[in-house]
């Protein structure tokens, strides 16, 4: 998930040998509440969309002029991200075969590593949704004042809109499943119909002569790179989504992995071809001080100034198709919790295929931010929150991987010839090196403040785990 820019005018054991085995978990059973009308379970397509939909949220939409300071060689450092976050899926993927179950991080840290990683992964998850959550709805105001200018004249409008944004995906995961696989379908193509149009219609375009520069900046490659990285870094966030949901998903432990890898590597796809395009489609002197960089590849590439309107119509959809993902991701890891005793058991109440106490109580924590954002007189505090998200999106990520690096070198994983297993392993170690790279770009500030809401949930893991012992008691 890119993260968002606040303004815009136009983010059982065994001893191993060649073999290892285990009894895999069973697939999940449909519920009285999945066979309701307006609970469906997701298909391949739908959880492709779902992970697609998710990584892309609206920051695609400047991150070409976001790295064109760099120079061209911020492709590689692309490339390079591309790699790690493959390997991050392939391992979601595989960690989905072996516990086909909601929760995706959650339920692999705690078949690791115990309650307390399980809790840790839920908390610092749940916190980055609702958190991006908000980030994401402000953000689309920004384009909603480029094809409604009146909204942006007042603070009160601006709040309404972002509120807007919110609670219409809510309402549609509240509906149930049915309609959660449907916005997230829709919005999908509607957003990359544009964005297809430059990153491939684009190509037809490309002048070389646009490019500038392989490297723009006084730095060696390896910085140059490793700066360009610290920008990119979050883009891929999201890559979890099929494996969060994986509960809702038809046949999980074939689907979950499938709709992963396809999902990022679409993305990935996207996102390397349409900023190459406008990288050759506008020129680099214009193009590192452009705050609509897609808008002025399409004018490039028709003439006009109607590039604008389309881009802020295709940044609204791919905001609103997001927040409709991030809005079930955000209600399935504490209910896959509460179903264990480790977040309040209100959290467990689901209708029509959704945990909906999950999704209103996140929906009224986001909201709450939103007006704070518009009306506390103190800058910066939600710039603070949304940066302490770029941390606590990683720990997940980093107990996932250390769980699959658990389950291969402690023989608690499917039975594998040794050449599959020394290539998952590779994989398990690439993903978690990618996973610190995530923390390492999130900064000191995101680091240090990340640590003190994760110490805030150890008080509410103490809580839950005292109550849950004292009922086990009675």
């Amino acid at each position: 998930m890119c993260r968002p820019v606040q303004h815009v005018k136009h983010q059982r054991r065994t001893t191993v040998s060649t073999t290892v085995s285990t009894t895999p978990f069973p697939a999940p059973v449909p519920t009285d509440e999945q066979a309701s009308p307006h609970a469906r379970r997701f298909g391949l397509p739908i959880a492709t969309c779902l992970v697609m939909g998710n990584i892309i949220g609206g920051g695609i939409f400047l991150l070409p002029a976001a790295v064109a300071p760099f120079g061209t060689i911020s492709l590689v450092a692309f490339a390079v991200l591309t790699v790690g976050a493959i390997a991050l899926a392939l391992v979601f993927g595989r960690l989905a075969e072996r516990n086909p179950q909601t929760g995706g991080p959650y339920v692999y840290a705690r078949a690791a590593f115990g309650d307390f990683a399980g809790f840790l992964a839920a908390w610092s998850y749940w916190i980055t949704t609702w958190v991006s959550n908000a980030a994401l709805a402000v953000a689309a105001v920004g384009y909603l004042t480029v094809l409604f200018p009146a909204m942006g004249e007042h603070k009160w409008s601006m709040c309404l809109g972002a509120l807007a944004v919110q609670w219409l995906p809510a309402l549609a995961n509240l509906a149930g499943t049915r309609y959660v696989g449907a916005v997230q379908l829709v919005s999908t193509v509607l957003k990359f119909a544009p964005l297809l149009l430059v990153a491939v219609g684009g190509l037809f375009f490309f002048d070389p002569a646009n490019l500038g520069p392989f490297q723009a900046t006084d730095q060696s490659a390896v910085g140059a790179i490793s700066a360009a990285a610290a920008i990119l870094l979050f883009s891929y966030l999201g890559v979890e989504s099929a494996a969060v949901s994986a509960g809702e998903v038809r046949d999980p432990a074939r689907n979950v992995g499938r709709a992963t890898i396809l999902g990022t590597t679409g993305a990935a796809t996207v996102y390397l071809l349409g900023t190459l395009s406008v990288f050759g489609l506008v020129a680099h002197a214009t193009l590192v001080t452009s705050e609509a960089p897609f808008s002025d590849a399409v004018d490039a590439m028709f003439g006009g100034t109607w590039g604008g309107t389309l881009v802020a119509c295709a940044a609204v959809i791919s905001m609103v198709g997001a927040l409709n993902g991030w809005t079930l991701l955000s209600a399935q890891t504490p209910y896959a919790a509460a179903k264990d005793g480790l977040f309040p058991k209100v959290f467990e109440t689901k209708r029509r295929g959704v945990p909906i106490v999950g999704v209103l109580v996140t929906v009224v924590l986001d909201s709450a931010l939103t007006v704070y954002n518009y009306t506390a007189g103190t800058e910066g505090v939600f710039e603070i929150l949304v940066l302490v998200t770029t941390f606590t999106a990683t720990v997940p990520y980093l107990l996932s991987s250390a769980a699959q690096i658990y389950f291969l070198v402690s023989g608690q994983s499917a039975r594998v010839h040794r050449g599959r297993l020394v290539r998952d392993t590779v994989l398990a170690c690439a993903a978690f090196a990618f996973s610190m790279w995530l923390v390492a770009g999130s900064g000191y500030a995101a680091v240090y403040q990340g640590v003190l809401f994760l110490f805030v949930g150890v008080v509410v893991h103490a809580v839950m785990s005292a109550r849950r012992q004292r009922a086990t008691a009675a």
